[in-house]
């Protein structure tokens, strides 16, 4: 692991069925990606710093501005109003077929939500290996 970098013992968020806290959703879908804080920071183009995003990360920013959250989407490539509704801002959505909408981007969709929740372990570990 990279210098810097601390594992996570929080629990993983789930995606499908049960709301996940935002700050660990938010952790899970950086790693994925394999981005640092600072490079979150510059993708943004400064709009989100690293110190804030930390904050947000570890649940001691509950309720982040939109802005923040559409930012976050871009990078993350994830639907904004996913974010949003993690964040308490939207209610629950769903799509015709009466399940929530998916936040992983590479959602196929007949994945069950642990399917999902170990892909992107998966995506995390295999980017963890090729930074090294």
């Amino acid at each position: 692991m990279a210098p810097g970098r601390r594992r996570s013992r929080r629990k993983r968020a789930e995606f499908v069925g049960q709301p996940a806290e935002l700050g660990t959703l938010l952790a899970d879908l950086r790693t994925a990606k394999g981005l640092s804080l600072r490079e979150v920071e510059e993708a943004t183009d400064r709009a989100v710093s690293n110190a804030y995003l930390s904050q947000l990360e570890n649940g001691r920013i509950k309720k982040p501005s939109p802005n923040m959250l559409h930012s976050l989407a871009k990078v993350y490539s994830v639907p904004y109003e996913a974010l949003m509704e993690k964040a308490g801002y939207l209610l629950p959505s769903e799509d015709g077929s009466g399940r929530r909408k998916r936040l992983a981007a590479f959602a196929i969709d007949d994945l069950t939500a642990e399917e999902e929740e170990e892909l992107l372990k998966y995506l995390a570990f295999l980017r963890s290996r090729s930074s090294r």
